[in-house]
């Protein structure tokens, strides 16, 4: 399986950076985009063999770039984790911002759309790829407060069902990921909008989401890398168009 070529959208934190550490150990060529300088700078240090450069997944124009990076650098793509997203903001709907919204399905639906457009040029010349979206358990329930963020995870679900459909024949497999709650930074902030939006505490919060799973747990981003490694490997060869939960079972959403 080793010397792949990878391309992770928003792969220098939290799920992205354990997907590509994932496919680095496996001996896969990586090359990952994300729009922070500090987190690239400190993913260069921790990850030289990396590829790495500053993209925004909502620009079409850096994307382009970025991709044509990536056929300079690599030759062409055999995997696209599309995983570069956004919480968005909570609240109800009559109080939303309109621009928050926007930027919200723009980042984790316009951003799926671009990358999986450009990545589908080389997988139809090559007749073969795998394309994965970092969808969620909010693309499969619908969720109180969370109305961009639900709506655009929902998106990525419709857009991995026609796009299997439609690169099936030429030997590309799309699937979706939906991870249930992640530990770590952007799981606390949506937490406090939450808390926020809803006048619970954080931790009564936190409880909500925790008992609202099977397993009673929230999941690791280490979680997420090694579904997505299963999907990517030749073991899941006749999987295609599916989105997965991996979440602890949702029993129901808070």
């Amino acid at each position: 399986m080793s010397g792949r070529r990878v391309v992770i959208t928003g792969g220098a934190s939290g799920i992205g950076k354990s997907i590509a550490l994932g496919f680095t150990s496996l001996g896969d060529q990586v090359c990952i985009c994300d729009k922070s300088p500090a987190l690239l700078e400190s993913l260069k240090l921790e990850m030289p063999e990396t590829l790495a450069f500053e993209a925004d997944v909502t620009n079409e124009k850096q994307l382009e770039n970025f991709f044509a990076g990536v056929s300079q650098s690599l030759g062409g793509v055999d995997i696209l984790i599309s995983n570069a997203g956004t919480s968005g903001p909570a609240g109800k709907i009559e109080d939303l911002n309109f621009e928050e919204w926007q930027d919200c399905l723009s980042v984790n639906l316009n951003g799926a759309f671009l990358s999986s457009r450009f990545a589908a040029k080389s997988m139809r010349r090559q007749q073969n790829g795998v394309i994965i979206f970092i969808s969620s358990t909010s693309g499969l329930f619908g969720v109180p407060n969370r109305s961009p963020y639900v709506t655009a995870k929902w998106g990525l679900i419709g857009l991995t069902k026609a796009l299997a459909m439609e690169l099936g024949p030429a030997g590309v497999r799309v699937n979706a990921i939906c991870p249930g709650s992640v530990s770590g930074e952007r799981m606390t902030r949506v937490i406090e909008m939450e808390s926020v939006a809803t006048g619970k505490t954080t931790k009564d919060i936190e409880k909500q989401y925790q008992e609202s799973t099977s397993l009673k747990r929230f999941v690791t981003a280490e979680d997420i890398a090694k579904t997505t490694l299963f999907l990517a490997s030749e073991a899941a060869s006749q999987i295609s168009g599916q989105a997965l939960a991996v979440d602890g079972n949702t029993e129901r959403m808070i």
